[in-house]
């Protein structure tokens, strides 16, 4: 078996579609071809509701006719915006952490709808700004809008460092979540790969321990990458004899020049490392079949 270096240097001869462990992951719901590296962004959802600009009534994006006390205290996590001058204000205070905006319109039962999860969110992400932009409120929100190219609401437009990384139309509240974790997960047990010095340094923080490393390798803007990431992120605060990482191949070309060496031609795809060498891959979003693949070379017998 060659070890971990010398599959950088010298890239496997055998093709990912033969190194595959279940026969078919073309389908776009489990994987995505890296070669299509435009992002991966979701088209016009015929269900997905237009915007129409009226005039804003006060709290009807909630949904809800009343609220007690407490809960106002506790929507207030979500920081409503009402100018253009708060909206740069609030992407400029959060610094590096995550901004989630969801650009709606009170008139939209849409928007009404997954409101109350993005205020859950808020309650449980500390290091997440959440902000709600209505587009009916103001002539200047309604600005807004055209400028930023908002059709159709609800619509999540995902910001770090000022700068907009993912967007998303007509989402339900699992994707939310899904993405608000890929996107803004900074402190969880799943190590953060920048470059092939990184992986190299895991690995070699690792041979003592023996611990098998899953390395999940992924793009920014991928759908099947950030519908599997969920459970990556729950195994990986229950299976102590594993390290899970990931890298975003997309991030900068050290990274990418990593997926090339590691022959990685669709995404997510999963590296099973143990003691420096690479003893499996599995492509794929499969929840089941990935908990299975990690089982089996942790040595646990698994039959399907």
């Amino acid at each position: 078996m060659a070890t971990f270096t010398n599959l950088i240097l010298k890239p496997p001869t055998t093709t990912t579609t033969k190194l595959h462990l279940f026969p078919s992951h073309n389908n776009i719901n489990n994987s995505y071809n890296i070669n299509k590296l435009q992002p991966l962004f979701p088209s016009k959802f015929k269900h997905a509701q237009p915007l129409f600009i009226t005039k804003a009534s006060a709290g009807a994006a909630t949904g809800a006719a009343k609220k007690t006390e407490k809960d106002k205290k506790e929507e207030d996590k979500v920081q409503h915006v009402h100018t253009v001058a708060e909206f740069d204000a609030a992407l400029r205070d959060a610094k590096d952490k995550l901004v989630v905006v969801e650009f709606a319109a009170s008139d939209s039962k849409q928007s009404s709808e997954i409101y109350p999860f993005m205020v859950n969110l808020s309650r449980t992400c500390n290091d997440v700004v959440f902000l709600l932009v209505l587009g009916d409120q103001s002539d200047e929100m309604t600005e807004f809008f055209k400028r930023e190219k908002i059709e159709q609401v609800p619509h999540f437009n995902f910001y770090k460092g000022m700068e907009k990384i993912h967007e998303e139309e007509a989402i339900g509240p699992d994707r939310l979540m899904g993405d608000v974790l890929y996107y803004g997960d900074n402190h969880s047990g799943v190590v953060q790969l920048h470059n092939r010095e990184d992986v190299e340094k895991l690995i070699a923080d690792h041979k003592e321990d023996h611990k098998l490393i899953v390395l999940d390798v992924g793009l920014k803007h991928c759908g099947p990458c950030v519908k599997v990431y969920p459970t990556v992120l729950k195994l990986s605060k229950k299976m102590e004899t594993a390290v899970f990482a990931r890298m975003n191949g997309d991030e900068n070309a050290s990274c990418m020049q990593f997926l090339k060496d590691m022959d990685v031609v669709e995404v997510p795809t999963f590296l099973f490392i143990r003691d420096g060498e690479i003893c499996g891959r599995y492509v794929g979003s499969g929840r089941g079949e990935l908990i299975g693949e990690i089982l089996r070379y942790q040595g646990v017998r698994v039959t399907y």
